[in-house]
């Protein structure tokens, strides 16, 4: 658990910070989590008081605990995400996964090369952020990243 700082203004217009009330903006924010088409999100509630999420659920995969972190804090308005999920307990071997915040002039390449040696791993990273990314091209500067290990 921890808190995990996003640029306020970067990420996809889902709730109105201006005129929205906190009960509002934490429904639409849980709606869209659930829309995002997660296995196992109904799990997830999201509350949020003055562009800060705190981010609930229980028994749920890591990697949907990273893809849900992500997908709030890259919502337009939210400065930082609160993680209380608790994550399901698993033998696999899989690591935590790191975030990377996207720098003007990156490409899911460039990460790649950077983060693992190799340019053509773009499709790792991509593979990760989906449904958040659509296309590898549709990155944009302030968005962040999981970057599997």
């Amino acid at each position: 658990m921890g808190f995990f700082d996003f640029i306020k203004e970067a990420g996809e217009k889902v709730i109105d910070m201006v005129s929205g009330n906190h009960i509002d903006q934490s429904k639409k924010l849980t709606e869209y989590i659930k829309n995002m088409g997660f296995p196992g999100a109904d799990d997830v509630k999201v509350e949020v008081i003055e562009g800060k999420a705190t981010v609930y659920g229980e028994n749920i995969t890591q990697e949907l605990k990273e893809k849900v972190l992500v997908a709030v804090g890259n919502v337009a308005g939210i400065t930082s995400v609160e993680d209380k999920i608790i994550a399901l307990a698993t033998n696999d071997s899989k690591a935590v996964s790191e975030f990377y915040t996207v720098a003007a002039g990156d490409t899911l390449s460039k990460i790649a090369k950077e983060q693992y040696g190799n340019e053509k791993d773009y499709l790792k990273i991509f593979e990760a952020n989906k449904p958040m990314l659509t296309h590898p091209d549709k990155i944009y500067p302030g968005q962040k990243l999981i970057i599997p290990k």
